[in-house]
């Protein structure tokens, strides 16, 4: 059923012959069902040209029944002013009271520049889905963006101006707010036919988008007037290319007055001479995330890429032996690496591991099933006798946040191996075993001070264990709260760690091992091996 009234035929009428498309007529008519849309461009335009074969008098618009949902019936006194008088003569009326057009037979729409034409036929569509599907990548979903050019506002706005001058004159209103958005009525077409062509659901909360970005380089230039009206809407921003975005340009619009628009801008808008182009289909899957649990048994390996001044100090880490593997089978584009603190490059990590987070970005590989990522959590342990890694796993970007939470609340265990300069006897050091949750101060350590703010930190050591290995060593077992420096604990730091093992004990100590025996944090969830 076509979807227009006898209360629509004048706004039809006057739209059509100044060179907007049936699909727009639609929006501007208040069509707010979706089928009417989604017939092919030549049967709507077939259809409207019937429906608006009447007798000259039954142009003139009437109000029979009750107007259509987005068309209100207002009192004379509120009807919108003949708008020609303030625009410089823009919209031109004929005696009969028609509305005279130079090019009504133009094919591009002068509203919507081509978007409700031909991008929205089965052959775009199926053209955007052949570059989908040659992107590689793995969905079963999918979210649908659009980028209009900006200067589809100012269009938009200029019909409005139109039609609502003319509905002014029958004490009928039409708001901005009347009208179907562009993007609303483009979705309404494209989305079932992607659907159909791509065999899967359009879903709004889907990972995996395909975005395609328009431009129109003949009218490029439309919005450029707003700047010298509404200079405070167009400032510059970094990420931006243009002063000219769609946010800024809506911004300027709902400012403007609407004398000293229609005296920039023609109102019925010209019509183009080309349609739109296609600058942009862009295919990108959202981030996944990885999690595990990672030991490390190498004293000659950090855990991050160690570079200074452009220069690399070691040939690997931890996070490389680990994320060279997940790039490589996820096929992301970049990763990053995330942990439940840190270790020292000479420090080892033993007992259940540390948890780890990796966020791979734009996968194109994104379904595995629990044996597939346990043959990838094998294959990374083959890789290296350097790091092991347990409890691999698919979360969700919330789940990481369990690896934070209360981080300093959190316990470690560490087990050091201790010099001191002084000989010691095993009863030098047996008082150590009796101190409970000793509470130290500590200055950010000098070692740290170029990447870490100046700060004194309270901290807690929990437990200590002592074990006499000869005069001049001894091992020690610590319990501690999450963030102390160990390294600092035992030899002060030139005394920005207090107290410390060494005024403890009243002698000079340094450590010379220093191991990782446990990392308290009960995420990620362990798995069977």
């Amino acid at each position: 059923m076509f979807p227009l009234t006898e209360e629509n035929k004048h706004v039809a009428q006057l739209l059509l012959s100044t060179g907007t498309c049936p699909r727009c007529i639609f929006r501007f008519c208040g069509v707010d069902f979706h089928a009417p849309y989604k017939l092919p461009y030549k049967e709507l335009l077939n259809e409207l040209q019937k429906f608006l074969e009447t007798e000259k008098d039954e142009l003139i618009l009437e109000v029979m029944n009750p107007p259509p949902k987005k068309i209100r019936l207002q009192e004379l006194a509120d009807s919108i002013g003949n708008l020609s008088q303030n625009g410089e003569g823009r919209i031109s009326v004929s005696q009969d009271g028609s509305i005279a057009s130079k090019n009504s037979n133009l094919n591009v729409c002068n509203v919507c520049l081509g978007i409700l034409q031909e991008f929205c036929e089965k052959d775009f569509v199926k053209k955007v889905c052949q570059k989908v599907e040659a992107s590689g990548f793995e969905f079963t979903s999918l979210v649908f963006s659009v980028s209009f050019p900006p200067q589809l506002s100012v269009r938009e706005h200029a019909a409005w101006l139109l039609v609502k001058q003319e509905m002014g004159k029958q004490s009928l209103s039409l708001g901005r707010d009347d009208i179907v958005q562009l993007k609303e009525a483009y979705k309404w077409i494209t989305h079932p036919l992607f659907s159909e062509e791509l065999g899967v659901p359009i879903d709004g909360k889907s990972l995996f988008e395909v975005s395609v970005v328009f431009a129109h380089p003949e009218t490029v230039e439309d919005c450029h007037f707003l700047a010298a009206i509404c200079p405070d809407c167009f400032k510059p921003a970094k990420n931006k290319q243009s002063v000219f975005t769609r946010m800024a340009v809506m911004k300027a619009l709902n400012k403007i007055k609407e004398e000293d628009f229609l005296k920039q801008f023609p109102c019925p808008p010209n019509s183009p001479k080309a349609v739109c182009t296609v600058l942009e289909i862009e295919c990108a899957h959202g981030a996944v995330f990885v999690a595990g649990r990672y030991n490390k048994y190498s004293r000659n390996l950090p855990q991050t890429p160690w570079i200074i001044d452009g220069e690399r100090k070691l040939e690997s880490s931890v996070e490389e032996l680990i994320s060279d593997h997940l790039l490589a089978v996820f096929k992301a584009e970049s990763f990053n690496f995330s942990s439940s603190g840190r270790e020292d490059v000479d420090v080892r990590t033993l007992g259940n591991g540390r948890p780890f987070a990796i966020e791979l970005v734009n996968p194109h590989r994104v379904h595995f099933t629990s044996q597939e990522i346990k043959e990838l959590q094998q294959k990374i342990n083959n890789s290296s006798n350097k790091i092991q890694v347990r409890d691999l796993q698919l979360v969700t970007r919330e789940a990481i946040g369990h690896m934070k939470e209360g981080e300093e609340e959190k316990t470690k265990t560490y087990s050091a191996l201790i010099w001191t300069d002084k000989a010691i006897q095993k009863k030098d050091i047996e008082f150590l075993n009796d101190i409970k949750d000793l509470k130290i101060d500590q200055k950010t350590p000098l070692r740290v001070l170029h990447r870490r703010p100046l700060a004194v930190r309270a901290r807690v050591i929990h437990s200590m264990e002592t074990q006499y290995v000869d005069e001049h060593h001894f091992r020690l077992r610590l319990k501690t709260q999450a963030g102390t420096y160990i390294k600092e604990f035992v030899h002060g730091d030139f005394g920005r760690t207090k107290p410390n093992i060494g005024s403890l004990m009243n002698v000079t100590a340094d450590i010379l091992e220093l191991d990782v025996e446990s990392v308290d944090v009960d995420w990620p969830p362990a798995l069977d091996d």
